[in-house]
């Protein structure tokens, strides 16, 4: 089965759980973009929801598509968020900003009731750290910043490269004009320790590592699908 069918079939478990009137937090990535196309079928049939997207890209595909939207300052508070995720661990703490929205999807995040993820059984792993962890930052004072982000990964016993990401030979703009840092520590035993150093350092204005937020994973695998769930 390929990857792109297990997208499907998790983004179709996590439709069932949204109902009419629901306020949505849409995610951005390639698992939530398959999502995107099957609440606009959804939607073309009657169904009645409203949406707050976590990318550009993904407000572009929702109205191509025909799925409402609204705006934070409009809506601040969300019933839920639906979203892909990178790396998916212990206590359902994730890595998301593989696809450079991890500000946005954060915030989202945070102003939902409840956060589900969608992805494939390969992004379940049991010590985060194997996906480079991004980490977004000011475009003010770059190197300083990069130096302070490996010395707190030092501090932590944490090793690897901390690369600028970079598109078409160009750095990668966030959609809030900010850079990504993305760090390959291979492991991050204490996700906690981290965030709190990385939020630390003026220069970070967030970081990929969601913890506490999501509720309910729902993971795709040649055998079917499993419900991760986190109280």
């Amino acid at each position: 089965m390929d990857a792109r069918t297990l997208k499907i079939k998790a983004a179709a478990e996590a439709l069932t759980y949204v109902k009419d009137g629901k306020r949505l937090g849409i995610g951005t990535g390639s698992t939530a973009e398959e999502f995107v196309r099957l609440l606009a079928e959804k939607v073309a049939a009657g169904l009645d929801v409203i949406g707050v997207p976590t990318s550009e890209r993904t407000a572009a595909l929702c109205r191509e598509l025909g799925v409402r939207l609204t705006t934070l300052e409009e809506t601040p508070e969300l019933d839920l968020t639906i979203d892909g995720a990178d790396e998916i661990g212990p206590e359902l703490a994730l890595i998301k900003g593989g696809g450079g929205a991890l500000l946005r999807e954060k915030i989202v995040a945070a102003a939902s009731a409840q956060m589900l993820v969608i992805a494939d059984e390969s992004k379940n792993v049991a010590v985060l750290g194997r996906f480079p962890l991004p980490i977004e930052v000011n475009r003010f004072g770059l190197a300083a910043t990069q130096i302070a982000i490996e010395k707190a990964a030092a501090a932590l016993d944490l090793s690897g490269s901390v690369t600028l990401r970079m598109t078409g030979g160009e750095a990668f703009v966030t959609d809030g004009g900010h850079l990504i840092l993305d760090a390959s520590f291979g492991r991050i035993p204490d996700t906690r320790a981290l965030s709190n150093a990385l939020h630390a350092i003026p220069g970070v204005v967030e970081h990929g590592l969601f913890l506490g937020l999501a509720r309910v994973a729902i993971l795709a695998g040649a055998d079917g699908i499993r419900t991760r769930t986190q109280p």
